[in-house]
């Protein structure tokens, strides 16, 4: 039923994956992070097609949470944009999202929710920003995720 929500369009970039991509490819199907990025995109009503590097990218999400120009569940990336569009005023963005696949897995899926949650809470205690001073989105890449 999870895959029949994946248009069948050709892979953006191709290509096999590495090792290490196809360990956090199944290791977030498996914690349950990317079935729960396919229902968040569902619910959402975006499509979803295949992207780079084992990603699923999902676009036209119609609901207004969470506020971002793009977010990561497990290996799904969410927009409410198209994601050529994006990708053409964003090129890095997509490089950003999938450092958040990655800690999906490093944190075994669900947990990284309270534990985002937590850093979220220490960087706007320290910054006044929930990015900026946040773990999760300093190991991403802040300028890569549009973070001034």
């Amino acid at each position: 039923m999870l895959m029949a929500m994946i248009h069948a369009v050709e892979p953006i970039g191709g290509g096999r994956l590495t090792r290490a991509q196809a360990l956090r490819h199944w290791g977030n199907w498996v914690n349950l992070s990317t079935p729960l990025g396919m229902l968040v995109s569902r619910i959402g009503g975006a499509r979803v097609r295949r992207g780079p590097r084992g990603l699923y990218l999902a676009e036209g999400y119609r609901l207004s949470f969470p506020i971002a120009s793009a977010f990561t569940i497990g290996d799904v990336v969410i927009t409410g944009r198209d994601w050529d569009d994006l990708l053409a005023a964003s090129p890095d963005l997509l490089s950003h999202e999938e450092r958040h696949s990655r800690q999906y897995f490093a944190c075994l899926g669900l947990p990284f929710f309270p534990l985002y949650g937590l850093a979220m809470l220490w960087s706007y205690v320290r910054t006044r920003s929930v990015a900026l001073g946040n773990a999760f989105e300093r190991d991403a890449g802040l300028a890569e995720g549009g973070y001034l």
